[in-house]
């Protein structure tokens, strides 16, 4: 790891591994993780593609800004161009995963037919299809009311005494046992320990726009009701999805040929939200053949 400044002042812990003069893949983790989310692709890919693997901002050994401010979302996306900029970096697949996918998404849109030649996104609702499900789709709003807890104040105290993990005991309720090693989560315990860092992490969810309906609210769109104005994304799109995921279920892939006109979605069974790691060889092939055919 090595720690490389932007421009913005922020300092971004790095994993860069590969051949320097090689196609550059820039992987993105998500909530509650750090660049080890990417552990299996990277060791797999960087032997022929330049990996990058940031702990973003407020995770991991990354600069942790304290206010809900500093997680808006253009400062987020700016990250990441600001990264390959120092780097020196002109082009780049970009890679992501949850909190990490969902920026991607922007990325992609933002990047394409500039600095963006690929995208590949794992368990990452497009913005727009993921508030309109959370107007309309009973299971998508019962599934994430796990983020009216995270934003919720009067959990502050807690986070103060104990860290995060009391946080995501009180929210998520999942019933698929997860699978991660026992050292890989023990140094995930450890970093939620700190409460400067569990509320950085947080703060990804307090600075967000997207808005989480209680489960009462009636299901239906205003009549002001409108989408995020995203350009739609026609460069390479790779989409892996874990199909037992109970945090993000199925729903959220049915509306995305909206959105991206070249578009590729792989199914994985049998996996659960975490599925870079929890299905490494199935997201490897994925990337592979996407990879070698784009």
């Amino acid at each position: 790891m090595e720690r490389v400044e932007l421009a913005s002042g922020i300092a971004l812990a790095v994993e860069d591994t590969g051949p320097r003069d090689a196609p550059a893949l820039v992987f993105l983790h998500g909530f509650p993780e750090n660049h080890r989310t990417w552990r299996h692709q990277v060791a797999h890919f960087s032997d022929r593609f330049r990996c990058i693997a940031p702990d973003q901002r407020g995770f991991g050994a990354s600069d942790l800004p304290q206010d809900v401010s500093d997680y808006t979302t253009e400062k987020l996306v700016g990250d990441v161009f600001q990264l390959a900029d120092a780097l020196d970096i002109g082009k780049f697949t970009i890679v992501g995963h949850d909190w990490g996918g969902a920026i991607a998404w922007l990325i992609a849109a933002m990047g394409q037919g500039t600095r963006v030649e690929r995208a590949v996104i794992a368990n990452a609702p497009h913005a727009a299809v993921f508030q309109k499900l959370l107007w309309l789709d009973p299971v998508q709003r019962k599934a994430s009311q796990y983020m009216r807890v995270f934003r919720d104040p009067g959990n502050d105290d807690l986070v103060r005494q104990y860290g995060l993990a009391p946080v995501l005991l009180k929210a998520l309720d999942w019933e698929r046992p997860s699978p991660m090693p026992d050292d890989e989560r023990a140094a995930l315990m450890a970093e939620w320990a700190d409460p400067a860092r569990a509320f950085a992490m947080l703060n990804w969810y307090r600075a967000s726009q997207v808005v989480v309906p209680p489960l009462d609210a009636t299901y239906e769109l205003s009549a002001d009701f409108r989408t995020l104005p995203l350009p739609k994304i026609a460069i390479p799109t790779l989409v892996v999805w874990a199909m037992e995921d109970e945090a993000l279920p199925t729903c959220n892939i049915a509306g995305l040929g909206e959105w991206a006109s070249d578009l590729t979605v792989i199914e994985v069974a049998q996996s659960g939200h975490f599925v870079p790691w929890e299905a490494p060889e199935a997201v490897n092939s994925a990337m592979e053949d996407f990879l070698q055919r784009c």
